[in-house]
């Protein structure tokens, strides 16, 4: 800065010197000269403006956390033991320890309190006709709505023809809608559909909620135990008329599951009795077997069924598909993107039973990726090895409520 401007400066310092009036609510030219305070001649400096240091904005709010769902609510007040026991279905016997049972009674009311299992499968042996099993089905699921507070799977194998626990059972009057080969024969699906819808509407005046139909497997082995179950030799018979029996059953109120995935119908031998096995290749299932599943996918089936399989080119071993990740997790969730409920067929089976002991046959199908186990041989050491298999850290209780979410979800919004 020159000399000369640092005069001018000092004297526009003193003018506004003169100026502070503004402290008196004006600044006048009026009344004699006034003397104008000295100004201390400060140090050459750049004409800078300081900033004032903002202050640090307000923090936002954190958002007010969102509600927990019904379906976190409910387990939240759950225990362990309640918690595992949601995730078997099983025969009525198996709760009550009676050696068939035909009514419901305190004696359920109390086994259920101590057990409070998912669902319940009934057979043929357990139906004598209309009125007593309207009455055994309605007192159960109202125990258990009353222990739980929630509703129960009550549950049949009701396709038609060689698997019907009701159609042409002499105590309900009501026909046998006839095997499923002769169905898918007719190439209609509307026909399928409605053989569907017929089925479910006479379940649901029964009491039941779900049936383990229809069949999905592909009957492309002569020598198999499907072709009368299954539709038809090829997906493209069969796909279709899965979808539309997944339809006509969600119609008349039903819940279903296809079954029994990945697709035993080319296999050899009968899980009833032992393991079975397939030697096709993932490619080749996805071509055919998977088709119907993923058909019933696209309708919204509620439940999927996965067989005792052994499937070694896919799995790198013998272990049946209900113990098998690749299987279940890999291939059926992921894959194929299923977000239902999967259970297991009967872990009562040879081709379960020879391969498991009684106390892992819970623990190895939910490693599996399964939410649901169907009929074990001994539910009391199948329940009590999930038990184990937590308190031991093999299992998670946060493993036991991704599947026990999907179960009360379902029963929220579908019962």
């Amino acid at each position: 800065m020159t000399r000369r401007a640092m005069m001018n400066r000092r004297q526009a310092v003193a003018a506004a010197g003169a100026c502070l009036g503004l402290a008196l609510g004006a600044c006048t030219n009026e009344g004699a000269e006034t003397d104008v305070p000295a100004v201390e001649e400060t140090p050459e400096v750049d004409d800078v403006v300081e900033e004032t240091p903002e202050a640090d904005p307000e923090p936002e709010p954190e958002p007010d956390p969102e509600p927990a769902s019904e379906v976190d609510r409910i387990i939240s007040g759950m225990t362990l033991e309640q918690k595992v026991a949601q995730l078997f279905v099983v025969r009525p016997e198996a709760v009550t320890g009676v050696s068939v049972q035909t009514a419901a009674g305190e004696a359920t009311r109390q086994a259920l309190q101590a057990m409070p299992v998912g669902g319940i499968c009934y057979f043929a042996a357990n139906l004598v006709d209309t009125d007593q099993t309207r009455q055994m089905l309605s007192n159960t699921a109202r125990y258990s709505e009353e222990i739980t507070g929630l509703p129960m799977f009550l549950c049949v194998d009701e396709e038609g023809g060689t698997v019907s626990r009701v159609g042409g059972n002499p105590g309900f009057g009501v026909d046998n809608v006839g095997n499923m080969c002769d169905v898918g024969a007719t190439g209609d699906t509307d026909y399928a559909r409605q053989v569907a819808k017929h089925i479910s509407t006479y379940l649901t005046y029964l009491g039941f909620n779900v049936d383990f139909a229809p069949d999905a497997d592909i009957a492309n082995n002569p020598n198999g135990t499907m072709g009368l179950r299954s539709f038809g030799s090829t997906a493209d018979v069969v796909a279709p008329m899965v979808a539309a029996q997944v339809e006509g059953f969600a119609e008349g109120g039903v819940l279903c599951s296809a079954k029994h995935f990945p697709g035993i119908g080319g296999a050899v031998g009968d899980s009833h009795d032992g393991r079975i096995y397939s030697e096709k290749t993932l490619d080749q299932i996805r071509a055919e077997e998977l088709r119907p599943f993923q058909a019933a996918i696209e309708a919204d089936v509620p439940f999927i069924m996965v067989g005792h399989l052994s499937m070694p080119t896919i799995t790198g071993d013998n272990d049946p598909a209900t113990l098998s990740s690749e299987i279940v997790t890999d291939l059926l969730r992921n894959e194929l993107g299923y977000q239902g409920i999967i259970i297991t067929d009967s872990m009562a089976m040879g081709a379960a039973t020879d391969s498991l002991t009684v106390d892992r046959l819970g623990v190895e199908p939910l490693k599996a990726g399964v939410d649901m186990v169907l009929m074990p041989e001994d539910l009391q050491a199948a329940y009590q090895g999930v038990l184990d298999a937590v308190a031991s850290g093999e299992l998670t209780e946060e493993r036991i409520d991704e599947s026990l979410r999907r179960v009360i979800q379902t029963k929220l919004d579908r019962l």
